[in-house]
């Protein structure tokens, strides 16, 4: 899309919008049940927070409007998690900047060396894409992928590589929400293409992956060093999720050969990871030591293997999420650490003078957690090892988590007996966009799980009797504005009692119980 085109965009807003999804703006109005009252409250707070040093492509007088047209709303009884989830996305919207070379979404606020053109580094690209394919306009993010796929590698100094990606994932999970198969046809070569690349640089001859714990993001790491080729569970699992997804975006348009040679390569890296990297003493996913083959300490990179759903279900491996609740695990006051606090050398090497991946909570490694977690809860039926409960309690401790010197914050690691962000109020580190949480919101928390087919998936993690109400709404979803509402006494929002689904404003499924509900569109 041209900059003309850009400019339209930004001009119309909503009303463009409308007419690319062949829908009219007061229908999808009226297809709310929430106002956005709360929105505009919350963007004017967080405003009056914000000196804004550094102004992108939504200035902050701008985002109620912006962010009313583009995000779903969120209601809850927890004010905490409802507080962060608009100020995610404010947060979020910070970050999107328009450069010659399209949309992209920032990583640091500020500028740092180690970006590539324009600001733009590529290490949390798979939590952008999933947090940004709740946007209504999905042109930010097909631009922003465009970006890293086909225009970086032009550059003089090309930064795509510079870290691991699930980016052929994100790209398919993109797709389930918005169904544009025109833009996965347009990126699928490009995909197959930095695939093999990948192989070709990471791929050791036994077929596991390896990588530099620095080029994981995870530097400083119990396990790595920024020289060490370690066989890690965090690479082999996004090479794993790639594969599964390219497989999947093959078969969208009958290449079978293609669809054949993907499955084929994520069979392979899924028996390597569960021969080679599962420790069946420790019943855990850990890294394969460059040294002398044996495998590292219990780090949070062992759970990343569910966010793709690479793990069989089997009792044996269920063990590993024993250890989310354990305080010799990864249970800390402040939230999930990034290694075992049993660990000799747990928070050994510094203190916010680097970037330490040696214990401390990382915002990053907090998402991918709660991302398996909800992927062991959702799909795994020989389950006896964790609870919604369990998700909901970690997922509130991220929320809260959100904080510094009393006032909403979000930076890069933190402390995880004080939660004192361990770079201070660093300018670069604020509104680090390096991790995820509407999503967690909306696909996990409250469940709208994204298919392929007509059929509208809804799987809560809100444990019973936890909440009397709560309401998702505005969801762009297969084209249709989806609302997602429970009110146990049917006083909060007029509708009667019980779990509602609403698709444009028509009512598709009623449950009288929270519970796993399937409604067709």
């Amino acid at each position: 899309m041209n900059t003309t085109m850009h400019k339209m965009l930004k001009c119309f807003g909503f009303a463009m919008l409308a007419v690319l999804f062949g829908k009219d703006v007061s229908a999808q109005s009226k297809a709310r049940v929430l106002s956005t009252d709360q929105l505009r409250e919350y963007t004017n707070y967080f405003n009056s927070l914000d000196s804004e040093d550094v102004k992108n492509y939504v200035p902050n007088a701008q985002t109620f409007d912006w962010l009313s047209k583009n995000v779903p709303l969120f209601e809850c009884p927890d004010s905490a998690m409802q507080k962060v989830y608009y100020y995610r996305w404010w947060s979020f919207r910070k970050h999107l900047k328009e450069t010659p070379a399209g949309f992209i979404f920032t990583e640091f606020i500020t500028p740092v060396k180690h970006a590539g053109k324009y600001n733009a580094i590529s290490s949390a690209l798979g939590h952008q894409v999933y947090e940004g394919r709740w946007i209504h306009n999905s042109e930010y993010i097909n631009q922003y992928l465009d970006f890293w796929l086909l225009k970086d590698k032009t550059f003089a100094a090309p930064k795509f590589h510079g870290f691991s990606s699930w980016v052929d994932d994100a790209v398919y999970n993109l797709y389930l929400v918005n169904q544009n198969k025109n833009y996965v046809k347009h990126i699928l070569p490009a995909l197959t293409e930095d695939y093999g690349i990948w192989e070709q640089e990471r791929q050791a001859e036994s077929g596991l992956f390896w990588q530099y714990d620095v080029k994981d993001a995870m530097e400083e790491s119990v396990s790595g060093g920024r020289r060490v080729k370690n066989r890690r569970p965090s690479i082999n699992s996004y090479m794993y999720g790639n594969a599964v997804a390219i497989a999947k975006m093959a078969d969208l348009f009958g290449q079978d050969s293609l669809k054949n040679v993907y499955n084929s390569k994520a069979s392979s890296i899924k028996k390597l990871v569960l021969d080679s990297l599962w420790d069946k003493n420790r019943k855990f996913f850990a890294a394969k030591l460059e040294v002398d083959g044996s495998l590292a300490p219990r780090e949070a990179i062992g759970f990343i293997p569910w966010y793709f759903n690479l793990v069989p279900d089997k009792k044996e491996y269920s063990k590993a999420w024993l250890q989310i609740t354990d305080t010799a695990g990864f249970d800390a006051p402040w939230g999930l650490t990034t290694a075992e606090r049993r660990e000799p050398t747990f928070r050994t090497r510094g203190s916010g003078h680097g970037c330490e991946w040696d214990g401390a909570i990382w915002p990053f490694a907090t998402t991918q957690t709660l991302k398996g977690l909800s992927n062991f809860l959702n799909n795994y039926k020989k389950n006896s090892t964790s609870s919604p409960a369990v998700f909901f309690d970690e997922l509130k401790q991220y929320a809260v988590s959100h904080t510094f010197n009393g006032e909403i914050y979000l930076g890069e690691y933190q402390d995880e007996k004080t939660g004192y962000w361990l770079k201070g109020d660093n300018p670069r580190s604020r509104f680090y966009n390096h991790s995820g949480y509407c999503d967690l919101i909306i696909n996990d928390l409250v469940g709208l799980k994204p298919s392929d087919d007509n059929i509208l998936h809804i799987q809560p993690l809100i444990p019973q009797d936890q909440w009397d109400w709560f309401c998702l709404d505005n969801v762009l979803y297969h084209g249709k504005i989806i609302t997602v509402l429970w009110d146990k006494t049917g006083e909060k929002y007029g509708k009667g009692k019980g779990f509602r689904v609403f698709a444009d404003g028509k009512q598709v499924m009623y449950s009288a119980k929270l519970k796993e509900v399937k409604a067709k569109l």
